[in-house]
Protein backbone atom coordinates (compact mmCIF):
# COMPACT_ATOMS: atom_id res chain seq x y z
CA UNK A 1 0.00 0.00 0.00
CA UNK A 2 3.07 2.37 -0.73
CA UNK A 3 1.64 5.79 -2.06
CA UNK A 4 3.92 8.37 -1.76
CA UNK A 5 5.16 8.87 -5.21
CA UNK A 6 9.52 8.13 -5.56
CA UNK A 7 11.24 6.53 -8.87
CA UNK A 8 10.85 2.75 -8.82
CA UNK A 9 14.22 2.80 -8.67
CA UNK A 10 14.40 4.60 -5.82
CA UNK A 11 11.79 2.57 -3.71
CA UNK A 12 14.01 -0.70 -5.14
CA UNK A 13 16.79 -0.08 -3.70
CA UNK A 14 15.23 0.88 -0.20
CA UNK A 15 13.44 -2.07 -0.39
CA UNK A 16 9.11 -5.38 1.23
CA UNK A 17 -6.78 -14.15 5.23
CA UNK A 18 -9.15 -13.35 7.20
CA UNK A 19 -12.38 -14.97 7.72
CA UNK A 20 -15.43 -13.46 5.38
CA UNK A 21 -17.64 -10.93 7.06
CA UNK A 22 -21.27 -9.62 6.20
CA UNK A 23 -22.02 -5.74 4.70
CA UNK A 24 -23.18 -5.39 8.57
CA UNK A 25 -21.30 -3.97 11.16
CA UNK A 26 -20.42 -5.90 14.50
CA UNK A 27 -21.97 -4.48 17.31
CA UNK A 28 -18.87 -2.81 19.23
CA UNK A 29 -16.64 -2.27 16.37
CA UNK A 30 -16.09 0.65 13.79
CA UNK A 31 -19.11 1.36 11.47
CA UNK A 32 -16.62 0.69 8.80
CA UNK A 33 -15.63 -2.67 9.90
CA UNK A 34 -15.96 -5.56 7.27
CA UNK A 35 -14.55 -5.88 3.33
CA UNK A 36 -14.04 -3.33 1.39
CA UNK A 37 -13.46 -3.31 -2.76
CA UNK A 38 -11.13 -0.01 -3.95
CA UNK A 39 -12.26 1.53 -7.26
CA UNK A 40 -9.05 0.79 -9.15
CA UNK A 41 -6.23 -0.53 -7.59
CA UNK A 42 -6.95 -4.11 -7.87
CA UNK A 43 -7.45 -3.87 -3.92
CA UNK A 44 -10.24 -5.38 -1.26
CA UNK A 45 -9.61 -4.45 2.22
CA UNK A 46 -10.89 -5.74 4.97
CA UNK A 47 -11.01 -4.29 8.28
CA UNK A 48 -11.87 -6.37 11.77
CA UNK A 49 -11.65 -4.31 14.93
CA UNK A 50 -7.90 -3.62 15.38
CA UNK A 51 -6.59 -4.62 11.67
CA UNK A 52 -6.80 -3.78 8.27
CA UNK A 53 -5.48 -6.73 5.68
CA UNK A 54 -5.30 -5.59 2.02
CA UNK A 55 -5.75 -7.96 -0.34
CA UNK A 56 -4.06 -7.48 -4.38
CA UNK A 57 -6.43 -8.70 -6.60
CA UNK A 58 -6.06 -9.73 -10.61
CA UNK A 59 -8.18 -11.52 -12.49
CA UNK A 60 -6.19 -14.75 -12.32
CA UNK A 61 -5.62 -14.18 -8.48
CA UNK A 62 -5.27 -13.03 -4.70
CA UNK A 63 -2.32 -12.38 -2.75
CA UNK A 64 -2.22 -10.94 0.81
CA UNK A 65 -0.50 -7.34 1.00
CA UNK A 66 0.63 -5.36 3.61
CA UNK A 67 -1.71 -5.34 7.06
CA UNK A 68 -2.35 -1.66 9.28
CA UNK A 69 -2.76 -1.58 12.99
CA UNK A 70 -5.31 0.55 14.08
CA UNK A 71 -4.84 3.51 16.32
CA UNK A 72 -7.70 5.56 16.83
CA UNK A 73 -11.10 5.93 15.15
CA UNK A 74 -10.92 5.84 11.83
CA UNK A 75 -6.96 5.37 11.58
CA UNK A 76 -4.55 2.70 11.10
CA UNK A 77 -0.95 2.57 10.74
CA UNK A 78 1.34 0.34 8.52
CA UNK A 79 4.64 -0.40 9.60
CA UNK A 80 6.94 1.97 8.38
CA UNK A 81 4.88 4.47 9.96
CA UNK A 82 2.03 6.02 7.07
CA UNK A 83 -0.68 6.47 8.86
CA UNK A 84 -4.01 5.33 6.71
CA UNK A 85 -7.67 6.76 7.50
CA UNK A 86 -10.88 5.19 6.15
CA UNK A 87 -13.54 8.15 6.66
CA UNK A 88 -17.48 6.55 6.31
CA UNK A 89 -20.18 7.70 3.11
CA UNK A 90 -21.49 8.80 1.46
CA UNK A 91 -23.84 6.06 1.79
CA UNK A 92 -23.73 3.10 3.87
CA UNK A 93 -22.06 1.15 1.62
CA UNK A 94 -19.61 3.46 0.67
CA UNK A 95 -16.36 4.89 1.93
CA UNK A 96 -12.64 6.61 1.87
CA UNK A 97 -9.29 6.15 2.30
CA UNK A 98 -6.66 8.22 2.37
CA UNK A 99 -2.71 8.63 3.16
CA UNK A 100 -0.99 10.89 5.08
CA UNK A 101 2.25 10.94 2.87
CA UNK A 102 -0.28 11.33 -0.37
CA UNK A 103 -2.82 13.63 -1.59
CA UNK A 104 -6.47 12.83 -2.50
CA UNK A 105 -8.52 9.86 -1.82
CA UNK A 106 -9.84 6.33 -2.73
CA UNK A 107 -13.30 5.24 -3.04
CA UNK A 108 -14.39 1.85 -1.31
CA UNK A 109 -17.57 0.21 -1.71
CA UNK A 110 -18.73 -2.41 0.52
CA UNK A 111 -18.78 -6.17 -0.40
CA UNK A 112 -19.96 -9.27 1.39
CA UNK A 113 -17.98 -11.26 1.59
CA UNK A 114 -13.95 -11.60 0.03
CA UNK A 115 -13.59 -13.01 -3.41
CA UNK A 116 -13.39 -16.52 -3.65
CA UNK A 117 -9.21 -16.52 -5.07
CA UNK A 118 -8.17 -14.77 -1.67
CA UNK A 119 -9.93 -17.89 0.50
CA UNK A 120 -7.62 -20.45 -1.23
CA UNK A 121 -4.07 -20.88 -1.57
CA UNK A 122 -1.95 -19.23 -5.42
CA UNK A 123 -0.05 -21.43 -6.60
CA UNK A 124 3.71 -20.64 -6.47
CA UNK A 125 5.26 -21.91 -9.82
CA UNK A 126 6.95 -19.92 -12.52
CA UNK A 127 3.90 -19.95 -14.52
CA UNK A 128 1.76 -18.49 -11.51
CA UNK A 129 4.64 -15.74 -10.99
CA UNK A 130 3.83 -15.02 -14.68
CA UNK A 131 0.21 -14.73 -15.03
CA UNK A 132 0.02 -12.50 -12.05
CA UNK A 133 2.82 -10.41 -12.84
CA UNK A 134 1.53 -9.65 -16.38
CA UNK A 135 -2.16 -9.13 -15.43
CA UNK A 136 -0.83 -7.07 -13.17
CA UNK A 137 0.11 -4.90 -15.55
CA UNK A 138 -2.40 -5.85 -17.97
CA UNK A 139 -4.84 -4.37 -15.86
CA UNK A 140 -3.78 -1.59 -14.00
CA UNK A 141 -0.74 -0.15 -16.31
CA UNK A 142 -2.24 3.21 -17.75
CA UNK A 143 0.43 4.10 -20.67
CA UNK A 144 1.23 0.92 -22.91
CA UNK A 145 -0.44 2.64 -26.10
CA UNK A 146 1.16 5.90 -24.96
CA UNK A 147 4.30 4.07 -24.68
CA UNK A 148 3.86 1.82 -27.94
CA UNK A 149 3.72 -1.25 -26.34
CA UNK A 150 1.91 -4.01 -27.12
CA UNK A 151 1.25 -6.04 -23.90
CA UNK A 152 -0.93 -8.75 -25.16
CA UNK A 153 2.16 -9.73 -27.92
CA UNK A 154 4.39 -9.44 -24.78
CA UNK A 155 2.64 -12.05 -23.35
CA UNK A 156 2.76 -14.15 -26.52
CA UNK A 157 6.60 -13.94 -26.66
CA UNK A 158 7.34 -15.06 -23.14
CA UNK A 159 4.73 -16.88 -21.46
CA UNK A 160 6.10 -20.03 -23.64
CA UNK A 161 9.58 -19.64 -22.31
CA UNK A 162 8.24 -20.23 -19.07
CA UNK A 163 8.01 -23.57 -17.28
CA UNK A 164 8.07 -25.74 -14.22
CA UNK A 165 11.90 -26.07 -14.49
CA UNK A 166 12.76 -22.08 -15.38
CA UNK A 167 14.90 -20.84 -12.29
CA UNK A 168 14.22 -17.47 -10.66
CA UNK A 169 17.23 -15.99 -12.45
CA UNK A 170 15.59 -16.75 -15.65
CA UNK A 171 12.00 -15.52 -14.81
CA UNK A 172 13.34 -12.45 -13.15
CA UNK A 173 15.12 -11.85 -16.80
CA UNK A 174 12.11 -12.73 -18.25
CA UNK A 175 10.00 -10.12 -16.24
CA UNK A 176 13.15 -7.54 -16.67
CA UNK A 177 12.86 -7.77 -20.45
CA UNK A 178 9.13 -7.55 -20.93
CA UNK A 179 9.04 -4.18 -19.23
CA UNK A 180 12.34 -2.70 -20.50
CA UNK A 181 10.28 -1.00 -23.71
CA UNK A 182 8.43 1.10 -21.33
CA UNK A 183 11.20 3.14 -19.94
CA UNK A 184 9.09 4.24 -16.59
CA UNK A 185 11.25 5.28 -13.55
CA UNK A 186 8.45 3.98 -11.56
CA UNK A 187 8.06 0.35 -13.03
CA UNK A 188 10.61 -2.06 -11.49
CA UNK A 189 10.90 -5.85 -10.67
CA UNK A 190 12.71 -7.20 -7.35
CA UNK A 191 13.73 -10.31 -6.40
CA UNK A 192 15.83 -9.79 -3.00
CA UNK A 193 19.09 -8.14 -4.14
CA UNK A 194 18.50 -8.11 -7.56
CA UNK A 195 16.80 -5.11 -8.88
CA UNK A 196 15.40 -3.90 -12.16
CA UNK A 197 14.75 -0.83 -12.98
CA UNK A 198 15.60 2.20 -15.29
CA UNK A 199 14.65 5.75 -16.52
CA UNK A 200 13.84 7.64 -19.72
CA UNK A 201 16.53 7.65 -22.02
CA UNK A 202 18.87 10.39 -21.95
CA UNK A 203 18.00 11.39 -18.38
CA UNK A 204 19.86 10.27 -15.46
CA UNK A 205 19.08 8.49 -12.45
CA UNK A 206 18.85 10.81 -8.80
CA UNK A 207 21.65 9.33 -6.68
CA UNK A 208 22.98 10.69 -3.37
CA UNK A 209 26.12 11.28 -5.14
CA UNK A 210 25.03 12.42 -7.74
CA UNK A 211 23.00 15.19 -5.53
CA UNK A 212 26.43 15.95 -2.96
CA UNK A 213 28.64 16.49 -6.50
CA UNK A 214 25.67 19.05 -7.96
CA UNK A 215 25.14 20.49 -4.32
CA UNK A 216 29.07 21.34 -4.16
CA UNK A 217 28.93 23.04 -7.60
CA UNK A 218 26.06 25.00 -6.92
CA UNK A 219 27.49 26.35 -3.63
CA UNK A 220 30.82 27.12 -4.76
CA UNK A 221 29.76 28.51 -8.15
CA UNK A 222 25.98 30.31 -7.80
CA UNK A 223 26.27 31.10 -3.94
CA UNK A 224 29.68 31.74 -3.01
CA UNK A 225 29.01 35.45 -2.13
CA UNK A 226 25.15 34.66 -0.80
CA UNK A 227 24.88 36.99 2.22
CA UNK A 228 23.03 33.72 3.81
CA UNK A 229 22.66 30.29 3.23
CA UNK A 230 21.38 27.28 5.37
CA UNK A 231 20.59 24.12 5.08
CA UNK A 232 17.53 22.67 6.14
CA UNK A 233 15.34 19.62 6.57
CA UNK A 234 18.52 16.99 7.11
CA UNK A 235 20.71 18.66 4.13
CA UNK A 236 17.67 18.03 1.69
CA UNK A 237 16.68 21.97 1.21
CA UNK A 238 19.42 24.76 0.96
CA UNK A 239 18.16 28.38 0.68
CA UNK A 240 20.16 31.60 0.21
CA UNK A 241 19.69 35.36 -0.22
CA UNK A 242 21.76 35.93 -3.40
CA UNK A 243 24.21 38.96 -3.27
CA UNK A 244 23.55 41.71 -5.55
CA UNK A 245 20.10 44.64 -5.58
CA UNK A 246 17.77 42.65 -7.32
CA UNK A 247 16.58 41.07 -4.06
CA UNK A 248 15.88 37.25 -5.27
CA UNK A 249 16.18 33.92 -2.93
CA UNK A 250 17.32 30.56 -3.94
CA UNK A 251 15.69 27.48 -2.62
CA UNK A 252 17.18 24.08 -3.51
CA UNK A 253 14.54 21.19 -2.49
CA UNK A 254 16.43 18.04 -3.09
CA UNK A 255 13.57 15.52 -2.61
CA UNK A 256 10.17 15.15 -0.87
CA UNK A 257 11.44 12.36 1.77
CA UNK A 258 14.40 12.46 4.44
CA UNK A 259 13.75 15.55 5.83
CA UNK A 260 14.36 13.63 9.45
CA UNK A 261 15.13 9.62 10.20
CA UNK A 262 13.95 7.71 7.48
CA UNK A 263 11.89 5.56 9.36
CA UNK A 264 9.91 8.34 11.03
CA UNK A 265 6.54 8.87 10.38
CA UNK A 266 5.27 11.43 7.92
CA UNK A 267 4.23 13.68 10.94
CA UNK A 268 8.08 14.34 12.05
CA UNK A 269 9.09 14.96 8.17
CA UNK A 270 6.31 17.67 7.73
CA UNK A 271 7.38 19.06 11.01
CA UNK A 272 11.03 19.46 9.52
CA UNK A 273 9.37 21.02 6.58
CA UNK A 274 7.46 23.78 8.63
CA UNK A 275 10.80 24.71 10.76
CA UNK A 276 12.49 25.40 7.55
CA UNK A 277 9.53 27.36 5.90
CA UNK A 278 9.22 29.82 8.97
CA UNK A 279 13.18 30.13 8.92
CA UNK A 280 13.06 30.88 5.29
CA UNK A 281 9.59 32.51 4.53
CA UNK A 282 9.91 35.05 7.53
CA UNK A 283 7.60 38.54 7.18
CA UNK A 284 10.74 40.42 6.43
CA UNK A 285 11.53 38.07 3.47
CA UNK A 286 8.55 37.79 1.64
CA UNK A 287 8.06 41.21 1.47
CA UNK A 288 11.52 42.30 0.26
CA UNK A 289 12.13 39.38 -2.10
CA UNK A 290 11.28 40.63 -5.70
CA UNK A 291 12.29 36.87 -7.34
CA UNK A 292 12.20 33.63 -5.75
CA UNK A 293 14.50 30.94 -7.68
CA UNK A 294 13.12 26.82 -6.59
CA UNK A 295 15.74 24.45 -8.23
CA UNK A 296 14.35 20.94 -8.43
CA UNK A 297 16.88 19.64 -10.89
CA UNK A 298 18.07 17.02 -8.77
CA UNK A 299 14.73 15.67 -6.87
CA UNK A 300 13.95 12.09 -6.39
CA UNK A 301 10.86 12.61 -5.45
CA UNK A 302 8.94 11.38 -1.95
CA UNK A 303 5.47 12.72 -0.50
CA UNK A 304 3.01 14.81 -3.26
CA UNK A 305 1.71 16.20 0.42
CA UNK A 306 4.83 17.95 1.17
CA UNK A 307 5.20 19.29 -2.12
CA UNK A 308 1.24 20.72 -1.57
CA UNK A 309 2.44 21.62 1.65
CA UNK A 310 4.71 24.00 0.00
CA UNK A 311 3.10 25.43 -2.44
CA UNK A 312 0.55 26.32 0.06
CA UNK A 313 3.38 28.86 1.59
CA UNK A 314 3.46 30.37 -2.20
CA UNK A 315 0.28 31.66 -2.81
CA UNK A 316 -2.20 34.00 -1.27
CA UNK A 317 -5.46 32.52 -3.66
CA UNK A 318 -6.88 29.33 -3.22
CA UNK A 319 -6.46 27.24 -6.85
CA UNK A 320 -6.37 23.56 -8.42
CA UNK A 321 -2.67 22.13 -8.45
CA UNK A 322 -4.14 19.43 -10.24
CA UNK A 323 -6.94 16.50 -10.30
CA UNK A 324 -5.66 13.60 -10.07
CA UNK A 325 -7.43 9.74 -11.45
CA UNK A 326 -6.80 6.08 -11.34
CA UNK A 327 -7.74 3.27 -14.07
CA UNK A 328 -10.37 1.54 -13.25
CA UNK A 329 -11.34 -0.93 -15.57
CA UNK A 330 -8.72 -4.85 -15.91
CA UNK A 331 -9.94 -4.35 -19.65
CA UNK A 332 -10.29 -0.91 -20.82
CA UNK A 333 -7.57 1.45 -20.51
CA UNK A 334 -9.59 4.44 -21.15
CA UNK A 335 -11.81 3.78 -18.05
CA UNK A 336 -10.56 5.29 -14.76
CA UNK A 337 -12.04 6.66 -11.64
CA UNK A 338 -13.77 10.30 -11.21
CA UNK A 339 -10.89 12.46 -11.84
CA UNK A 340 -10.10 14.60 -8.35
CA UNK A 341 -9.24 18.03 -7.82
CA UNK A 342 -6.41 18.84 -5.65
CA UNK A 343 -6.54 22.04 -3.98
CA UNK A 344 -3.73 24.61 -2.98
CA UNK A 345 -5.53 26.26 -0.16
CA UNK A 346 -2.80 29.59 1.40
CA UNK A 347 -1.42 28.70 4.77
CA UNK A 348 -1.66 30.89 7.52
CA UNK A 349 1.73 33.04 8.40
CA UNK A 350 4.32 34.74 5.87
CA UNK A 351 3.75 33.79 2.17
CA UNK A 352 5.95 34.61 -0.76
CA UNK A 353 3.37 35.12 -4.02
CA UNK A 354 5.67 37.33 -6.10
CA UNK A 355 7.59 35.57 -9.55
CA UNK A 356 9.23 32.42 -9.20
CA UNK A 357 11.90 30.51 -11.22
CA UNK A 358 11.72 26.63 -11.63
CA UNK A 359 14.69 24.79 -12.36
CA UNK A 360 13.98 21.96 -13.44
CA UNK A 361 15.82 18.62 -15.38
CA UNK A 362 15.43 14.79 -16.62
CA UNK A 363 16.24 14.13 -12.67
CA UNK A 364 13.37 15.97 -11.68
CA UNK A 365 11.32 12.68 -10.52
CA UNK A 366 8.00 11.82 -9.21
CA UNK A 367 7.35 14.20 -6.32
CA UNK A 368 9.70 16.99 -7.66
CA UNK A 369 7.24 16.63 -11.07
CA UNK A 370 3.91 17.19 -9.01
CA UNK A 371 5.03 19.76 -7.27
CA UNK A 372 6.41 21.53 -10.62
CA UNK A 373 2.84 20.75 -11.95
CA UNK A 374 1.44 22.24 -8.85
CA UNK A 375 3.29 25.97 -9.91
CA UNK A 376 1.93 25.83 -13.51
CA UNK A 377 -1.31 27.33 -12.58
CA UNK A 378 -0.21 29.20 -9.61
CA UNK A 379 -0.69 32.94 -9.44
CA UNK A 380 1.97 35.08 -9.20
CA UNK A 381 3.70 34.16 -12.48
CA UNK A 382 5.78 31.06 -12.63
CA UNK A 383 8.52 30.35 -15.21
CA UNK A 384 10.05 27.21 -16.01
CA UNK A 385 13.66 26.68 -17.06
CA UNK A 386 15.89 23.74 -17.76
CA UNK A 387 14.79 20.51 -19.57
CA UNK A 388 11.82 18.43 -19.44
CA UNK A 389 11.06 16.77 -16.04
CA UNK A 390 11.22 13.04 -16.28
CA UNK A 391 7.74 12.28 -16.56
CA UNK A 392 6.20 9.83 -13.61
CA UNK A 393 3.83 11.45 -11.43
CA UNK A 394 1.57 8.23 -10.18
CA UNK A 395 1.79 6.97 -6.81
CA UNK A 396 3.36 3.39 -7.11
CA UNK A 397 1.52 -0.17 -6.18
CA UNK A 398 3.54 -2.94 -4.95
CA UNK A 399 2.48 -5.73 -5.74
CA UNK A 400 3.82 -9.05 -4.43
CA UNK A 401 3.75 -12.89 -6.85
CA UNK A 402 3.00 -15.53 -6.02
CA UNK A 403 7.03 -16.97 -6.33
CA UNK A 404 8.29 -14.08 -3.37
CA UNK A 405 9.14 -11.67 -5.97
CA UNK A 406 7.68 -7.95 -6.15
CA UNK A 407 6.70 -5.84 -9.16
CA UNK A 408 6.36 -1.85 -9.19
CA UNK A 409 3.93 -0.37 -11.44
CA UNK A 410 1.45 2.88 -11.61
CA UNK A 411 -1.79 3.15 -12.40
CA UNK A 412 -2.39 7.01 -11.50
CA UNK A 413 -2.80 9.75 -14.05
CA UNK A 414 -1.97 13.53 -13.01
CA UNK A 415 -4.16 16.28 -14.75
CA UNK A 416 -3.51 19.76 -15.66
CA UNK A 417 -6.61 21.83 -16.18
CA UNK A 418 -6.89 20.70 -19.80
CA UNK A 419 -7.02 17.27 -18.94
CA UNK A 420 -3.60 16.20 -20.03
CA UNK A 421 -1.10 14.60 -18.51
CA UNK A 422 2.54 15.02 -18.75
CA UNK A 423 3.84 10.86 -18.26
CA UNK A 424 6.44 10.02 -20.73
CA UNK A 425 7.33 13.29 -21.93
CA UNK A 426 7.57 15.20 -18.74
CA UNK A 427 6.80 18.73 -17.95
CA UNK A 428 8.38 20.96 -20.38
CA UNK A 429 10.43 24.01 -19.58
CA UNK A 430 9.32 27.37 -21.00
CA UNK A 431 13.37 28.30 -21.73
CA UNK A 432 15.41 25.38 -22.43
CA UNK A 433 18.89 25.55 -21.12
CA UNK A 434 21.53 22.47 -20.40
CA UNK A 435 21.78 21.20 -17.10
CA UNK A 436 24.49 19.55 -15.61
CA UNK A 437 25.98 18.37 -18.40
CA UNK A 438 29.71 17.16 -19.08
CA UNK A 439 30.64 20.69 -21.10
CA UNK A 440 28.85 22.81 -17.82
CA UNK A 441 30.58 21.13 -15.01
CA UNK A 442 33.89 21.43 -17.10
CA UNK A 443 33.12 24.99 -17.80
CA UNK A 444 32.31 25.75 -14.35
CA UNK A 445 28.36 27.25 -16.03
CA UNK A 446 25.20 26.93 -14.36
CA UNK A 447 23.35 28.27 -17.65
CA UNK A 448 19.64 27.52 -16.16
CA UNK A 449 20.67 29.31 -13.05
CA UNK A 450 22.07 32.52 -14.71
CA UNK A 451 18.83 32.47 -16.99
CA UNK A 452 16.82 32.24 -14.02
CA UNK A 453 18.80 35.45 -12.80
CA UNK A 454 18.26 37.52 -15.82
CA UNK A 455 14.11 36.65 -16.19
CA UNK A 456 13.92 37.27 -12.81
CA UNK A 457 15.41 41.05 -13.08
CA UNK A 458 13.08 41.55 -15.90
CA UNK A 459 16.14 41.43 -18.68
CA UNK A 460 15.95 37.53 -19.91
Amino acid sequence: MRTATATALTLALAAAATAPATAASTPGKPGTDGLWRMDGYGTVLSLDGDTLQEFQTTSVGCLKGDSARRTGPGTYATSDGTTLTVRPGPGANRATLGYDTSVGHRSLRRIQKLPADCTRPTPKDARAAFDVFWHSFAENYPFFAAKGVDWQAMRDRHRPKVHQDTTRKELFGIFSDMVRPLYDAHVAVLDEDQVFAQVRPGTEPPSPELDARVKKFITERDLGNAPYRQDFANGRITYADLPGRAAQGYLRISGFAGYTAEDAPYPAHLAELDKALDAILTTERTQRLKGLIIDLRINGGGSDALGIHIAERLTDTPYVAYAKRARNHPTDPDRHTRPEPILVVPASGPRYTGPIAVLTSGTTVSAGETFTQALIDRPGGTVRIGQPTQGVFSDVMQRSLPNGMTAILPNEEFLNRSGRTYDGTGIPPHLTEPVFTKEEFAEKRDSAFDRAVRVLRNDG
